[in-house]
């Protein structure tokens, strides 16, 4: 998969798309999903150009791997969904269901 500098991602972090920020750090960026899948849909979305999982271990120093971890940690404690558990989800290329080439984390609880 290739990165694409005109994805929907990389539109929103370049501010060409308005959306409402839950959180922000030097890392990512977090903002409720338009087509949710659960009562809390988040999308955590890295700042840097990775187009999935594999790319980001690949190219990525160990610092900013866990400075996105740390924060979809973060997001999680903020939405309230620790303590009584969450999904976190990540499709890796097209085969596995990723629509946008850029990399991002799926924050999903509270499904009945």
């Amino acid at each position: 998969m290739t990165y694409d500098i005109n994805n929907v991602f990389a539109k929103i972090l370049r501010g060409e798309i308005p959306t409402n920020k839950l959180y922000e750090d030097e890392y990512v960026i977090a903002f409720n999903d338009i087509h949710p899948k659960a009562p809390v849909h988040v999308l955590v979305v890295p700042k840097s150009a990775y187009t999935d999982f594999n790319d980001l271990m690949e190219r990525a120093e160990k610092e900013e791997v866990n400075g996105i971890f740390k924060a979809v940690e973060a997001v999680a404690k903020q939405l309230g969904v620790v303590q009584g558990g969450y999904k976190l989800l990540m499709n890796v290329g097209s085969g596995a269901g990723q629509e946008v080439p850029h990399l991002h984390i799926h924050i999903l609880a509270e499904k009945k």
